[in-house]
């Protein structure tokens, strides 16, 4: 009767909800551990300045090509669709604020995110994954230094730092390609464009969106690693990995942004 019971898919998706729900709680654990651990590390700062700047240039460089691309397009989007019905309506005056405090509290950050996330969240845990199932991780145990502040705090701090750079500069970018695109599809002037703009963000919004960012870059970078350091099983464990690192990165953001829009502007 057993084997019976096995072989139904009632037990099948049993057993596969069970599996999901024990990985997800150990990937939860693991990560925290690795958080606090990376902290504690801190106090006597495991890395050096030159291997922190290697880091930064990785996370603000590399990555800004395609996060100003990806950023541009949607104001240009949101600009296009937007912008037409807003004039007809006699509401021009206010197409600059709109995609302005679009961009700097939602579409920046999170479009930012996504990129950073695709880009060098991807990279992150797959390097280190790779280094742990070619045993490199037990190297560096074996010569007496946590793999954990070895590793992780050079691409958590240029993580965090860097991030807010790539936000301003995107949410900017797109601010300007809003207002090409409303000059474009509505005829807008860009003085009217940018006097609204100009009224309608405030400190409170660029206060958030740099507090956003500065988190969003310590949860990509630390979630990245950390699912690095999970892999097992050679090649198959670092493409697990480093999928896992992607979906839970996507995950924690947006999840972050639904708690800074509840408590900052609800």
């Amino acid at each position: 009767m057993k084997i019976y019971y096995k072989a139904t898919y009632t037990y099948k998706i049993f057993r596969m909800l069970q599996s999901e729900i024990v990985s997800f709680v150990s990937t939860l654990g693991n990560i925290a551990l690795f958080g606090v651990e990376l902290i504690k590390g801190l106090k006597t700062f495991p890395t050096t300045m030159k291997e922190v700047m290697a880091q930064s240039s990785r996370f603000g460089v590399s990555s800004l090509p395609i996060t100003l691309s990806i950023v541009g397009m949607t104001s240009v989007i949101i600009a296009m669709q937007v912008a037409g019905e807003m004039v007809k309506q006699g509401a021009g005056n206010y197409v600059g604020m709109l995609v302005a405090i679009l961009m700097v509290r939602e579409e920046g950050v999170i479009m930012a995110g996504f990129a950073i996330i695709s880009m060098i969240g991807s990279s992150l845990a797959s390097e280190i994954a790779t280094m742990k199932v070619t045993e490199q991780i037990d190297a560096i145990r074996v010569l007496k230094v946590n793999p954990v502040h070895y590793l992780f705090t050079p691409r958590v701090i240029a993580g965090t730092l860097m991030m807010p750079l790539v936000v301003v500069v995107a949410s900017l970018f797109g601010i300007l390609g809003g207002a090409v695109a409303s000059n474009l599809a509505s005829g807008l002037t860009y003085k009217a464009y940018f006097d609204s703009v100009w009224f309608g963000l405030d400190m409170h919004d660029l206060k958030v969106c740099i507090l956003k960012a500065l988190s969003f870059g310590f949860v990509i970078s630390l979630i990245s690693c950390s699912c690095g350091m999970e892999a097992t099983e050679g090649a198959k464990g670092v493409g697990i990995a480093t999928t896992k690192a992607v979906v839970w990165s996507f995950v924690a953001i947006v999840i972050l942004d639904l708690i800074f829009a509840a408590v900052f502007f609800y």
